[in-house]
């Protein structure tokens, strides 16, 4: 190769190379403006005592501090822990039986599929009044159905009631966020090669032998990934709680987003509420970091 015909290569690599740059810096930028600088900005107002005006005072790690010795942290970051653990095995339970079902071949499939992804296609915002409406318990269709049904004598105020609260809030989370898991299950059980499975049964193997040495591993790489989404997401749910119970009645549903928020909002107290945050992006962080670690991701 000749001196100017390797100096033409170069020019071209080099050509190439900011051309992809080009493409990639409008969304580089976005993130930096959207996720990277309120991370740190986030992070910055931990240090202070601030209400973002007229109060700048610097107070080190004193909220990080706070938030390990004071229990009312604790209480609500353990009850977002059990939040979450239900609505995630909600959606994985009710995930892969509608998968495996819409996994099998017959007449009406694409629209069964189509019907089941509309939750996931709502704004939690509506999710969160249609779930309101139906369990008011003055005019709420599920008090009137219970009723035709015998089953209850009386309405039901399932979301003024600080034992039913949690889990009303639970179910409607279940229903808004399974189609997510559904859905990847879904591809993955089919991308999986039927070769496999006529082997399988060749050799004997029942279905339930095929599902848990066959379509378990084969789904690995697929669960780990959406378990981890799936379970930070549900984490730092705010909306649809915040909505449908506001935290209430008293702390039953009151999750780590909403402490977060009030403590920012209502108690302008946002060096704390920025603390906080950070530290609930260290839990996600070290959620995904378990999830791997037991599930042996590579």
């Amino acid at each position: 190769m000749t001196k100017s015909s390797a100096k033409i290569s170069r020019n071209k690599i080099k050509n190439k190379d900011a051309a992809g740059y080009g493409f990639i810096s409008p969304a580089a930028m976005a993130m930096l403006a959207l996720i990277v600088y309120p991370m740190f900005y986030g992070l910055y107002l931990s240090f202070f005592n601030t209400n973002l005006v007229n109060k700048w005072k610097f107070v080190g790690f004193k909220y990080y501090l706070q938030a390990i010795t004071k229990s009312d942290f604790y209480s609500s970051v353990f009850l977002t822990f059990g939040f979450m653990i239900l609505v995630v095995a909600g959606h994985f339970i009710l995930g892969f039986i509608l998968a495996n079902c819409l996994n099998k071949k017959f007449i009406g499939r694409t629209f069964l599929r189509v019907i089941f992804m509309l939750p996931w296609l709502f704004p939690e915002s509506v999710i969160a009044l249609l779930f309101t409406w139906i369990m008011n318990p003055m005019y709420g269709i599920l008090n009137s159905i219970l009723k035709g049904l015998g089953l209850i004598s009386s309405s039901i105020s399932w979301l003024g009631s600080a034992k039913l609260a949690f889990p009303a809030v639970v179910f409607a989370c279940i229903w808004k966020g399974y189609p997510l898991v559904m859905t990847m299950v879904l591809s993955g059980m089919q991308s999986i090669s039927q070769d496999l499975y006529e082997a399988a049964e060749i050799d004997g193997a029942n279905k339930w032998r095929q599902f848990l040495n066959i379509t378990i591993p084969s789904l690995k790489p697929v669960l780990t990934t959406t378990l981890i989404l799936d379970s930070v997401w549900w984490f730092k749910q705010y909306t649809l709680v915040y909505t449908m119970t506001n935290g209430g009645p008293g702390t039953a549903t009151n999750l780590i987003s909403l402490n977060i928020y009030g403590t920012a909002f209502n108690d302008l107290q946002f060096g704390k509420a920025a603390a906080w945050g950070i530290i609930v992006f260290i839990i996600c962080y070290i959620i995904s970091k378990v999830y791997r670690m037991v599930l042996k991701d590579e």
